[in-house]
């Protein structure tokens, strides 16, 4: 089964292990990143670490990202700067730039076994001021967040990073191809509360409901993707 079969599916196993993937966001104490730029860099690579042809099933990556996507998915979103960025590098994942902001998604790990590199990143601390986003990029894929609820831009790279993955086994193959010669991109809005009422009764879009560990009430729908 591929990896975009089982997000798909979603039939996840009870799980002995927890396993996450770490998200790191580059977030420099100078010059820090658009918290827009920033989500759909979060958006981009975390998918792309699933469709990736090391997480294929001839792979080295399959078997981390089959582990993980067989679960609950679960990221950890933690901030980098200067010579923490750098180390991190090293390590397997994939770093999308948007617009001058930077994400590495790494593979997925066990949590006891995230590495030294990760742990002692600091989680809180990376939230950014909301900004006016620009226009959607052509063919960038929509993601929209809840605008009921306040979320912390750590807490909401994981969420949208969630609606991406969500998204991709709904594309053809021609789409998908297409996407990935975008790099994946994502464009993250927050809509007015009218806008986003009837866009969650829409057939045609991916909704992210919260197992509620952080910040929210479990069952929250935070992001949907179109």
């Amino acid at each position: 089964m591929t990896i975009l079969d089982l997000i798909a599916s979603r039939n996840y196993a009870e799980e002995s292990e927890v396993r996450a993937m770490p998200m790191v966001l580059r977030i420099e104490r100078v010059d820090p990143p658009s918290r827009t730029a920033l989500l759909e860099a979060a958006a981009a690579s975390a998918v792309a670490v699933c469709l990736d042809p090391r997480a294929d099933v001839d792979g080295e990556w399959h078997e981390a990202v089959r582990a993980w996507v067989a679960g609950r998915i679960r990221k950890v979103a933690r901030r980098a700067r200067g010579v923490q960025w750098e180390a991190v590098q090293d390590l397997p994942g994939v770093t999308i730039t948007v617009d001058g902001a930077s994400v590495r998604s790494l593979l997925p790990v066990l949590v006891s076994e995230t590495p030294r590199e990760v742990a002692k990143l600091q989680i809180s601390g990376s939230d950014l001021p909301v900004d006016e986003p620009g226009a959607v990029p052509e063919g960038a894929r929509l993601l929209y967040v809840n605008p009921r609820v306040e979320m912390s831009a750590g807490k909401l790279a994981a969420q949208v990073g969630h609606a991406s993955m969500l998204l991709a086994p709904t594309l053809s193959e021609t789409e998908l191809k297409a996407w990935a010669a975008l790099d994946y991109r994502c464009a993250v809005r927050t809509p007015s509360v009218a806008e986003w009422d009837s866009l969650i009764h829409r057939g045609d879009v991916m909704a992210v409901r919260d197992a509620g560990f952080t910040e929210v009430e479990p069952g929250t729908t935070t992001v949907l993707a179109v």
